[in-house]
């Protein structure tokens, strides 16, 4: 679950606790009962239940709403969105729509059991029904208006202009609670009780304040280290009882409650027990995520410097081996072999410097640097009649892209270990491919070394690096086999990747 999701579930949970609690607390009235709605029983002659005509219909409601926008957020949407289950998501909603309508029909029965104006029971039912249809409906375009403008929003975040309004910048939690805050203010004028309409209203603005310093001047730098707290805490402290009067001025001059000691209590306790944790917590977690974001991108930093080292331990590597083959190749011809295989060389100097600079080549020219070093080789070895090298390409569904360098390692290890000018030897390499994989084998004789070889326990610097190549670029998305016998050495290698599409 996303950041997204838990501050949702948070606020919307806090809500929901905070409704109840208003509804079950004893003195909203002077009597602990709804004065309107109680007078307007008695006036009728109807006798008053505070818990069945007051309490019940308000838990009904405020339960439909806090599990219609659950339902509705974090399974219905879901479906529609990201997993494109149309069918399941419409059949979440409709039971949803269905389940929340009879929850109100029946709230609303309670609360205007008053109403003896009809001319029967079934009469009142239908009014109630409708009544319970049309909020039923305005909770559903409110929820609908609620999602399209946190998409909106979390689309602007990304595109960059969503967190920016001339020139400043609007944190995203901030607009997360301000868009909630609002929300919850219109489904409390939807009840039509104006008094705690106002006092969530003017409590709720203050308690937004209240966190955005507590969190911005408080937490972050203590998180982060930068202060100690005991400098920090006397601010906490002055912007704490600011905004605790704020609350308390504008809520006792926006109702008309006559006793607002306890909501002076109610205030105090809220913002303590819900919106400093929630301050510690958002910024707790932001800080985390940030933390992690610069541990990955250090990660992949060394990774890449990692990468380039390898690249740069292979490359003076096959110079050095080309230029020592030129040099026995010119003590034995002067011309014509020397020629051609200072034209090979200068190839794959080319390729080196030019396309071993990139992330992804084309495969084919991979395999043009392959071919000349092959060949390179070749002028080494084609004077002894018992030395055998086979060349298998087939290229016709190769349009891949692949990281440059990756197969010539095999094949140098393979020239490396397996070439012996007084004994029997051969080299096999191979390549085919199909429309996702890459596929490539080399096949290799093996030559005991003498004693004071220093090479005579390794296996080559480049299959070292192509190993540690293979896991920084294809994770999880490549097969090496590699097998070893006392005259044979056989290596295979398989690459899944996707083929390249031409364009116009």
């Amino acid at each position: 679950m996303n950041k997204l999701q838990k501050v949702e579930i948070w606020a919307a949970t806090g809500i929901y606790l905070l409704a109840l609690f208003t509804i079950l607390f004893p003195v909203l009235s002077d009597d602990g009962r709804y004065s309107g709605l109680a007078w307007m029983y008695e006036n009728n002659g109807v006798p008053y239940d505070h818990f069945l005509h007051a309490v019940w219909p308000g838990l009904l409601t405020y339960t439909a709403m806090y599990g219609g926008f659950i339902l509705l957020n974090f399974r219905a949407m879901p479906q529609f969105v990201e997993h494109h289950r149309y069918w399941r998501g419409i059949a979440i909603s409709l039971g949803v729509a269905v389940g929340a309508f009879l929850m109100l029909m029946v709230a609303e029965s309670w609360k205007y059991g008053y109403r003896t104006d009809f001319s029967s029971v079934r009469a009142f039912h239908n009014w109630c029904a409708g009544r319970a249809l049309i909020i039923d409906f305005v909770c559903l375009v409110a929820f609908a208006f609620y999602y399209g403008a946190k998409s909106l929003l979390l689309a602007g975040a990304e595109n960059g202009w969503g967190r920016r309004i001339a020139g400043i910048k609007i944190p995203a939690d901030m607009v997360i609670l301000v868009i909630v805050w609002l929300a919850v203010t219109f489904f409390f004028i939807l009840d039509r009780h104006p008094a705690r309409t106002n006092l969530f209203f003017w409590s709720a603005g203050s308690y937004i304040i209240c966190y955005y310093f507590i969190s911005r001047r408080f937490f972050g730098p203590l998180l982060r280290k930068e202060r100690h707290w005991k400098e920090l805490l006397p601010n906490a402290i002055m912007v704490f009882l600011i905004t605790y009067v704020l609350a308390c001025v504008l809520a006792d001059a926006s109702t008309n409650i006559s006793h607002m000691a306890p909501f002076y209590i109610l205030i105090f306790v809220c913002q303590l027990l819900m919106v400093i944790p929630l301050a510690w917590w958002l910024t707790w977690a932001t800080l985390s995520q940030k933390n992690e974001v610069l541990t990955l991108e250090k990660a992949l930093g060394r990774s890449s410097a990692n990468l380039d080292f390898l690249r740069s331990q292979i490359n003076p590597h096959f110079l050095f081996n080309a230029l020592n083959t030129l040099y026995g190749t010119a003590l034995q011809e002067r011309a014509g072999r020397t020629s051609e295989g200072i034209q090979k060389l200068g190839d794959m100097m080319r390729f080196m410097l030019h396309e071993n600079t990139e992330e992804k080549i084309h495969l084919s020219k991979e395999v043009g640097y392959l071919q000349n070093y092959i060949a390179l080789q070749r002028l080494r070895t084609q004077e002894s009649p018992d030395i055998k090298i086979e060349v298998n390409i087939q290229d016709a569904n190769c349009e891949h892209a692949i990281a440059p360098m990756l197969l010539i390692p095999f094949v140098e290890n393979a020239f490396k270990h397996g070439i012996s000018l007084r004994n029997r030897s051969w080299i096999v390499v191979s390549l085919s491919c199909d429309d996702h994989h890459i596929y490539f084998d080399a096949y290799n004789s093996l030559h005991p070394k003498r004693e004071n070889d220093p090479e005579r326990n390794s296996l080559g610097i480049g299959l070292n690096n192509v190993r540690q190549r293979l896991q920084h670029i294809y994770p999880g998305r490549h097969e090496l086999s590699i097998r070893e016998t006392a005259s044979e050495f056989f290596v295979h290698l398989t690459i899944k990747s996707e083929k390249i599409v031409p364009t116009a």
